[in-house]
């Protein structure tokens, strides 16, 4: 784990997740995507009032025998917080494994059920999984019982069946187990653009005691308030539309140029990679920048061509001086390179 093994756990007084949700409150969750919702994009949509963060998904089994994977894959500090980390895993025991090593580091594990990817399913991860409900059950058991420490939640994220009656049946037996709360993208693993079913979702918090979170489509205070209304949902979780506005849980319909400030000097100052810096740009102003803009600025090759661009349409430069939350370096961040071709996975 980098820049986590050598120093002290941060988990002293951990305040359990669980205790975010409230009545009346809808709890603001970034998702679990791949390559994006690392370190330095998790510090900066917490100051944009997301409550909760989850890393990437993490294959289990590489995680827990190498060490080059830990120090690739999980990067955090003691300001990161709440924070789940969310794995890929096919048999208990190396979840529990899994578990037992962030434990120290992190407020909670996350078990992904939901991943559609073809590689995934091939492999027994992800979407897979839905058709093993005993097996999702006995992974949350042992993943609860290896960590001692009751606040640590264990949760899981679905998607849907399509006979609906299988997926509360999941849940249920997910809760009897003892999960802290799901997570439900609402559409099944073959659907992509098809609409949210918002119903399914309801009949899931309407059959479960613990939290539920929505997932899919939510990209504003709108969506957030649509969905909540509609479902009862605990919780809201946003994946693009998160990437896509940064400050979209703070109110903004588009991206505030002080986010892209913020981008600007939080991942600089702690050594992004180009092609990550640049990429979470690029989502950034999707929605923001005319066509013509976004061909000139996609088209840059490096840090220095980004930051005259800014500088010269947008008054934004970095600042080195500045101040990232009273942190030590390296404040929230430790994004590898990610891979461009590749959308984040709701």
């Amino acid at each position: 784990m980098a820049e986590v093994p050598n120093g002290p756990p941060f988990t002293t007084g951990r305040v359990p997740v669980v205790e975010l949700f409230q009545p009346g409150k809808v709890v603001h969750v970034c998702a679990p995507m791949v390559r994006y919702s690392k370190l330095p994009f998790r510090a900066l949509v917490r100051r944009y009032n997301c409550d909760l963060a989850f890393t990437p998904m993490i294959i289990a089994e590489s995680f827990v025998k190498s060490l080059k994977a830990r120090d690739s894959e999980f990067t955090t500090n003691s300001a990161d917080r709440p924070l789940i980390v969310q794995f890929a895993a096919r048999d208990a025991v190396t979840l529990a494994d899994a578990s037992e090593i962030v434990a120290p580091y992190s407020d909670g594990v996350d078990l992904n059920c939901g991943c559609p990817q073809r590689w995934a399913m091939a492999e027994g991860y992800g979407s897979c999984l839905l058709k093993k409900p005993e097996l999702i059950s006995d992974m949350v058991r042992q993943a609860r019982a290896r960590v001692s420490d009751e606040n640590f939640s264990v949760s899981v994220k679905i998607r849907l069946h399509n006979d609906l009656r299988e997926t509360v049946d999941l849940c249920q037996k997910a809760e009897h187990a003892g999960v802290s709360w799901i997570a439900v993208h609402g559409r099944t693993p073959s659907q992509r653009g098809e609409p949210v079913n918002t119903d399914a979702i309801a009949l899931i918090k309407q059959s479960l005691s613990i939290p539920v979170i929505a997932n899919g489509d939510i990209k504003n205070l709108e969506d957030v308030k649509h969905i909540h209304t509609s479902t009862g949902v605990d919780g809201v979780m946003a994946a693009r539309g998160i990437l896509q506005n940064p400050g979209m849980y703070a109110g903004y319909d588009q991206t505030p140029l002080q986010c892209v400030q913020d981008w600007v000097d939080l991942s600089l100052k702690l050594g992004t990679h180009f092609t990550c810096f640049h990429h979470h740009l690029m989502y950034m102003f999707e929605r923001v920048t005319p066509k013509s803009e976004k061909r000139v600025f996609n088209a840059l090759t490096s840090t220095a061509a980004v930051l005259d661009y800014l500088q010269e349409h947008y008054g934004v430069s970095y600042n080195p001086d500045s101040t990232v939350n009273n942190e030590t370096l390296p404040i929230r961040n430790g994004f590898a390179e990610p891979d461009i071709s590749t959308d984040p996975v709701e």
